[in-house]
């Protein structure tokens, strides 16, 4: 492990990509009380740099299977954020970032794709975390995480979370216009109960809400929820034969997939994608993909 400066932030080298069981672990503990102090409010001026982080192509395989895709060489545009997840779970249980990762909502998220990556060839992946701002509903932070090969950035993604918190105006300024229609289906999916613990095992993300009845009622969740990556996953596979050579893909995650449970999937010809519950039309996931021009 090594250390400089870069950007204003210090850049730790890693050996190695974390594991993401201790870091769970880590946040869990930290959430009794008498543990897990969060700093000073701001963001750590740090970001965590591992180099030469290869592709297993079983791994791959299995992936593209659980989301979706077809099997090849070329990484889906979300690949590389399973790849990096374990530097942001680093990052969120650093003992100076702000905010608990147990409670995190992550509701956005954005990824460009400056150009095909093939599976073959070794990344080095820096991730950062900026941008810690106020919501309505409490604090939102992004994690960032970028892909580099030969030093030329190849792939970058942005994940926004939101921490609910009580603010002064009582979360004011949700808008309260109706819910407009859903958007006619393209295409109807049922989500099994196993896409849980199925995607959980293929990304890393073994986060209790998405994967046990009890740990998604501990927070909120009558039954376990799909990760809201594995969500823009599917429907970036169902979107495939339209999908450019470089791109940006941007998606505001709305309503939890509970598991199991029927969605409806619509798409537009400008590039607007959605889904929606197929039964009351209410929404779980928004996006757009528009072409980019290469890195």
């Amino acid at each position: 492990m090594g250390d400089r400066r870069d950007g204003g932030r210090k850049r730790v080298e890693l050996g190695r990509l974390p594991a993401a069981g201790p870091l769970y672990r880590r946040a869990l503990l930290g959430t009794l009380p008498g543990r897990g102090g969060r700093g000073d409010g701001t963001l750590p001026a740090v970001e965590l740099a591992v180099g030469g982080v290869t592709v297993d192509r079983a791994h791959l395989a299995g992936y593209d299977r659980v989301c979706g895709f077809r099997l090849t060489d070329r990484l889906p545009a979300t690949y590389p954020h399973v790849l990096g997840f374990p530097l942001g779970l680093r990052l969120m249980t650093g003992p100076g970032f702000p905010l608990p990762l147990v409670g995190l909502v992550h509701v956005a998220n954005r990824i460009t794709m400056h150009r095909p990556v093939d599976a073959g060839e070794p990344l080095d992946l820096v991730g950062y975390a900026e941008h810690l701002r106020p919501h309505a509903r409490g604090r939102q932070v992004d994690v960032v995480l970028v892909a580099s090969v030969g030093g030329t950035e190849v792939w970058r993604g942005v994940s926004t979370y939101l921490r609910r918190e009580r603010t002064p105006d009582g979360g004011a300024g949700r808008d309260p216009a109706e819910r407009p229609a859903p958007p006619a289906a393209s295409a109807r999916w049922r989500v099994d109960r196993q896409v849980g613990t199925d995607y959980a095992r293929v990304s890393g993300d073994h986060n209790p809400i998405h994967t046990s009845r009890l740990g998604a009622r501990l927070f909120g969740f009558p039954r376990p929820i799909a990760h809201g990556m594995w969500s823009l996953a599917r429907c970036l596979a169902a979107l495939a034969n339209r999908v450019p050579e470089a791109y940006t893909v941007e998606v505001a995650f709305k309503l939890p997939v509970p598991l199991p449970s029927t969605v409806d999937f619509s798409a537009t010809p400008e590039g607007g994608f959605a889904l929606h519950d197929a039964r009351t039309g209410r929404p779980h996931l928004t996006g757009a993909l528009t072409q980019a021009a290469p890195a």
